[in-house]
């Protein structure tokens, strides 16, 4: 029986998680969950139906909410409420992805999941790691303290990029292949972008997401992370790390070997199966996801990415070379603009013209004397300066958006 903690249970992660585990229950325990807290009912529905004795609410304002939800659940199911060691407020995540366990899922969305990272790795768990920014931001920080083969990426590209590379060395390795749908939005010229809406661009064509992740899909920003995600995950350099179109999502990544052999994993596209892995990896998950079906016709088609409409992913690897707290600073601004976006507050091309000027200030010397505005090399940097770095970003983000 393997013990499993999920950070961000209520979450688009954290609830496939708990389905895949629903199916597996002689194989996983969940021993404690997390959450904000804004969706009580759900947080409450999971509590009792994995019998969790270990909750964090984040947001200390909710904490009444999941009690009430709780009760009211557990009279609808004619039982009794359970004891939960309830913990809440801004450090209680940590302090929970703190507690040892065999696997812990973070599944927490954007740079609020570095310091729960940390947690579990200085806790000695495996960590499943979902929660890419926490690697992208921290990354001398997470990689400082993390032992061999202690992550495990829970990306969709990145899972696939780990089982391409157990078919060789790392010496035998010449590049890893990043696959991306193109999102919503593939072929669109820079005025066209100019004219999307949240709604379109929340309506990924393959993906089920949260909006956030789905935004970035959109804007190619998440797959400019998941260059430096890939980058630090498997220590290959920048410049042997490209990006490739496939829309219909069903080969995540590839591997191409020095021999000219081309390794690629494929499945439909199902967070489950990479979830499972996180969860169970180096072993599978019997009938975690249907597989391809290999009796019908089909057609898998890649294409080059248009670097000069989707300029996110050439600024991705900009910050991603710079290594410190540059990649901090790129995504404490999307994070911002995307929530301007989703607000009606900036237009879609804002999100990516306003990183780079962000990014661009912080490399150039150029951000102002104020903490975390000037770039701090990655042998130097601690988790201070990361800290200091994002939350520059964000007013500085603001104050261009509202400019």
């Amino acid at each position: 029986m393997r013990s499993v903690v999920i950070l961000g249970s209520t979450g688009s992660i954290g609830t496939q998680a708990l389905d895949l585990i629903a199916q597996n229950r002689e194989t996983f325990t969940v021993t404690a969950i997390t959450a904000t807290g804004g969706q009580p009912d759900r947080l409450a529905e999971q509590v009792l139906g994995f019998d969790v004795p270990v909750v964090a609410v984040s947001n200390p304002r909710f904490a009444d909410d999941f009690t009430q939800a709780l009760a009211t659940a557990a009279a609808r199911l004619h039982r009794i409420v359970p004891s939960v060691d309830l913990r809440c407020g801004p450090d209680a995540v940590a302090e929970v992805a703190g507690l040892k366990a065999d696997v812990v899922l973070n599944g927490i969305a954007g740079a609020a999941g570095l310091q729960p990272t940390l947690a579990v790795l200085q806790a000695g768990s495996t960590l499943a790691l979902a929660n890419k920014e926490s690697l992208i931001i921290g990354g001398p920080l997470v990689k400082r303290i993390a032992a061999a083969g202690q992550i495990v990426p829970v990306d969709s590209e990145h899972s696939a990029l780990a089982q391409c590379l157990r078919s060789g060395t790392g010496d035998e390795v010449r590049s890893l292949i990043l696959t991306a749908s193109g999102g919503p939005f593939r072929g669109f010229t820079e005025e066209q972008l100019h004219q999307v809406t949240p709604a379109q661009a929340l309506a990924h064509p393959t993906w089920s997401m949260g909006p956030l992740v789905t935004v970035n899909s959109a804007s190619l920003v998440n797959k400019g992370l998941e260059v430096i995600e890939a980058h630090l995950l498997f220590d290959i350099p920048m410049s042997r790390i490209s990006v490739v179109v496939h829309p219909q999502s069903v080969v995540h990544s590839m591997v191409e070997f020095v021999d000219g052999s081309t390794i690629a994993q494929a499945s439909p596209p199902d967070m489950r199966l990479p979830i499972s892995m996180g969860l169970f990896w180096p072993n599978r998950v019997a009938g975690a996801v249907t597989p391809c079906d290999w009796t019908s016709a089909t057609r898998w088609e890649f294409f080059p990415l248009d670097e000069e409409v989707f300029s996110a992913v050439q600024l991705a690897r900009t910050a991603g070379s710079a290594g410190g707290t540059a990649p901090a600073v790129f995504n404490a601004a999307d994070e911002v603009c995307v929530e301007a976006f989703l607000s009606g507050s900036c237009p879609f091309t804002d999100i990516v013209a306003t990183i780079g000027r962000v990014l661009a200030e912080h490399l150039n010397g150029t951000g102002g004397a104020q903490a975390g505005s000037r770039w701090r090399d990655g042998n130097q940097v601690e988790l201070s300066d990361v800290q200091q770095a994002d939350q520059w970003a964000r007013l500085r983000a603001r104050e261009l958006l509202e400019g």
